[in-house]
């Protein structure tokens, strides 16, 4: 069986224990799985934490360019980890799990084309991707948001859903009710079993 690689990215201000719990619920279905969770490169510019990119002062108009900025990072790390992992040069094998910022930034890697991983996962994000999108288009991504989110509003993933299909990207949405910006059980249940699919597929 091939080895596969989770790679976790968490949202501004947290860390990567944030999101490693998520392995712990998936391990048993994904025997054959390895898990990251790294820090986002940059120390958190208004609190403790880290960021993938600053928020201070972000606009509609600026958010895009700091997402492209933040790339050379954000490349730099997702390599660094599969080389340790056994994974370079095998990103087919690797699938990226983000919430919040670290969706933007997840869905970025696919969106340019710079990572034609297996399979992308965005709780509670959005798609800041400067134009044209030039996407992995073999790359699935499931996008999950809760509709009573008031920090990042649900229609951005709607939104989200559709550029990307509109690119040839197998995107699939699903908007929780009754769920903030947060990762609930339901959500945690959906990707999971849409990881296992993917990887699944993959080893075949």
């Amino acid at each position: 069986m091939k080895r596969s690689l989770i790679i976790f990215l968490h949202g501004v201000g947290s860390n990567g224990d944030s999101l490693a719990p998520l392995g712990e619920v998936w391990r048993h279905s994904l025997p054959d799985t390895l898990f990251a969770a790294p820090n986002a490169p940059m120390p958190f510019d208004m609190g403790p934490g880290y960021q993938w990119f600053s928020v201070y002062g972000v606009t509609p108009e600026n958010r895009t360019q700091r997402v492209l900025a933040a790339g050379l990072a954000f490349d730099g790390l997702i390599a660094r980890i599969m080389a340790e992992q056994g994974m370079a040069g095998h990103p087919d094998r690797v699938v990226l799990v983000g919430f919040s910022q670290g969706s933007i930034m997840a869905l970025d890697a696919i969106a340019s084309g710079r990572w034609p991983v297996a399979a992308v996962v965005a709780f509670s994000g959005r798609l800041s991707s400067p134009l044209p999108l030039m996407p992995a288009a073999a790359t699935p991504v499931l996008l999950i948001h809760g509709a009573d989110d008031q920090v990042i509003p649900a229609w951005e993933t709607e939104h989200a859903g559709k550029a990307l299909q509109e690119t040839g990207v197998a995107a699939t949405t699903f908007i929780l009710p009754r769920v903030g910006h947060e990762i609930s059980a339901e959500g945690v249940a959906l990707a999971g079993q849409f990881i296992s699919r993917t990887l699944a597929a993959v080893a075949k």
